[in-house]
């Protein structure tokens, strides 16, 4: 049996390795949808939990808010720097653990998250620090792939052909209500969902899969640990996903990916 310690450490390599930036590229839109969607306030103190490479942390900064970025990545955290720098934009970011947050209780009017702290392990744990961070009446605000769709089928496959530790719970739980409401409990006075979708381009669909399997970290890692017959199974299935989500009519790859917004509000 793994700790969920020993299920980080290894998140944290698969994470830095790749080049995520590349992939942020397409999750870009995201931060907006999210800063709109919890009605960020300027002047407010806003903390952007896994922030990755910095997206909802620098949107929150356009709105003039004090923004915080924490992950426990520092390649990702360079990038996030050097992107605020090339906007001129003041944004603290700082190394440490959806699970333990470096800072003090109610320390934040908005904590948010979009598509970072879904993948903590300790899924109660990172709930609990998500309430912790944030005052009382103030906004936790999330945005969490859903277990079905495009991005629910990918997760999926890497399960498929790399079974991940039976300890750890899927990460797109958090794209469920009900896992939502479980895991905020009695911590909040309200919940709002809202479900929408994140449009992804790419030349085709092989495309599509030699670049995740290129610059995405859990699926360079999953085939970094596989056979190359393996290798070449799961790069097939890849391809297969998404020819079947593929809504273009010509040789490109057009995908849809299903992700839920939770807006919810502290006691």
């Amino acid at each position: 049996m793994a700790t969920f310690e020993e299920i980080k450490a290894r998140q944290q390599i698969t994470w830095g390795s790749g080049d995520y930036a590349k992939i942020a590229w397409i999750t870009v839109p995201l931060a907006d949808s999210l800063v709109e969607a919890v009605d960020l306030r300027p002047g407010s103190r806003a903390l952007d939990v896994a922030t990755g490479t910095g997206h909802v942390a620098l949107a929150a900064a356009r709105r003039f808010c004090v923004a915080v970025g924490v992950d426990y990545v520092p390649t990702l955290l360079e990038v996030a720097r050097r992107r605020a720098a090339a906007e001129g934009l003041e944004v603290t970011f700082v190394e440490g653990d959806a699970e333990n947050l470096p800072c003090s209780d109610g320390d934040f009017d908005y904590v948010l998250s979009a598509i970072g702290a879904m993948f903590a392990p300790n899924q109660e744990q990172t709930a609990h620090e998500l309430l912790r961070a944030t005052r009382s009446g103030g906004t936790i605000g999330m945005i969490n792939w859903t277990p079905t769709g495009f991005i629910g089928e990918l997760f999926k496959t890497i399960a498929k052909h790399v079974p991940p530790p039976f300890e750890l719970k899927p990460a797109a739980l958090w794209g469920s209500e009900e896992r939502v409401r479980e895991l905020f409990g009695d911590g909040v006075s309200s919940l709002i969902f809202r479900t929408s979708k994140l449009r992804q381009r790419y030349l085709s669909p092989e495309h599509y899969a030699d670049f995740f399997l290129t610059w995405y970290g859990p699926t360079l890692k999953a085939a970094e640990s596989l056979t190359k017959p393996a290798r070449e199974a799961f790069r097939a299935d890849l391809i297969a996903v998404a020819n079947r989500f593929n809504n273009a009519t010509d040789e490109t790859a057009v995908l849809d990916s299903d992700y839920m917004i939770v807006i919810a509000t502290k006691k």
